[in-house]
């Protein structure tokens, strides 16, 4: 609640007023609570009036074209969600499934990674006919709030995007099902949750400029991440048609790259009134975080040999004079397969579109 309101108020064009009055009020209470508790009772039973009316003068922000949106009204309708899944694939999920057998869900995988697949290529394509690459700059790319059919066409693209992270959220749940509970750690979890409400803010006040180049970047990579997940899991047949997958760390590096750079030049930029520079601020720390995460991935996996294969590893031990060779374990059978940081369960592992996920082979 603290973190919204502190988004509320940053949002705010003039925040500078609002954080004054919120500090006003905040020593109003230390002064009535000097005075008694019959004051200090009385001041705090106006704290909720107070946060309502900030909400409600926060919300006249709002773009009124996005308002009617399926959850779009308030933010109530996707918490419930975030916390209805937060709570099965931690808590329900695998107590329902602790003596049952696991799911085989091969042929369902292979259906869902194809159909994120085509959801992506849709996106990437709306993304572009709608401003990427029908008049956006690649600059200073303002949001064009007007009911302009191109305009309302980017807005619903957004919308789509932010939609697509609660299917994404199935990710955890195919886990939680196949009794892969071991991949459902606390980042995995952070990541699947924040997102909808970091694009919730996005679509209900920015939906479009130079703040939506990196979504459709990510739509990019997730076309590359859910085709590979979609051929491991239609069997070991398949696998000598994923001889790219060495070059998907080099391409989630170049994403990061790529998004961090583009939403950098704001900073360096004279005239750029973008409305709710805050956003744009959230999604370059967003990319310069995974950026170094994976640049940590890669010291570790191939500067150190850690995820080297077993025959350069050995190697690799030998000549730094190490008779005893470790060699990490493959685990199998896990398509869609979570890792992080330097876990020894992944050999060749690769992250995943906004740099959670790790792959196993």
């Amino acid at each position: 609640m603290n973190a919204v309101v502190l988004l509320m108020l940053l949002m705010h064009p003039n925040y500078h007023s609002l954080l004054s009055y919120c500090t006003s009020t905040a020593v109003f209470f230390l002064f009535v609570a000097k005075g008694g508790a019959t004051r200090t009772v009385m001041a705090l039973d106006s704290l909720p009036s107070r946060v309502v009316l900030l909400y409600d003068e926060w919300l006249k922000l709002a773009d009124p074209r996005t308002e009617d949106w399926p959850l779009m009204a308030s933010p109530i309708a996707q918490t419930l969600i975030v916390i209805a899944y937060i709570y099965f694939v931690t808590t329900l999920g695998p107590r329902l499934m602790e003596n049952r057998k696991p799911f085989d869900l091969k042929n369902t995988m292979v259906v869902y990674n194809f159909s994120i697949v085509g959801f992506s290529i849709y996106m990437i394509y709306e993304y572009l006919m709608s401003g990427w690459a029908n008049g956006y700059s690649y600059g200073c790319d303002l949001v064009d709030y007007s009911s302009n059919p191109l305009a309302v066409r980017m807005a619903w693209t957004c919308w789509l995007y932010y939609f697509s992270k609660f299917i994404e959220m199935l990710d955890t749940i195919f886990f939680v099902l196949r009794k892969k509970t071991s991949q459902v750690t606390f980042l995995h979890v952070f990541h699947h949750s924040i997102m909808p409400f970091t694009w919730w803010f996005g679509v209900k006040f920015s939906a479009g400029g130079m703040g939506t180049f990196h979504a459709m970047l990510n739509c990019c990579v997730h076309v590359l991440m859910y085709s590979y997940y979609a051929v491991c899991a239609m069997g070991p047949a398949y696998q000598k048609y994923l001889w790219w997958k060495k070059y998907m760390t080099t391409i989630q590096l170049v994403q990061f790259v790529m998004v961090t750079v583009h939403i950098g030049q704001f900073i360096f930029m004279k005239d750029c009134p973008y409305k709710f520079p805050v956003l744009l601020y959230i999604v370059g720390l967003y990319g310069l975080i995974f950026l170094v995460l994976f640049l940590n991935f890669w010291y570790h996996a191939y500067t150190k040999g850690k995820r080297l294969p077993k025959v350069a590893q050995k190697s690799k031990a030998l000549q730094n004079g190490n008779g005893v060779h470790h060699s990490n374990g493959v685990a199998k059978e896990a398509t869609n397969g979570i890792f992080y940081g330097t876990t020894n369960k992944v050999a060749n592992g690769f992250h995943h579109g906004n740099g959670i996920h790790n792959k196993e082979k």
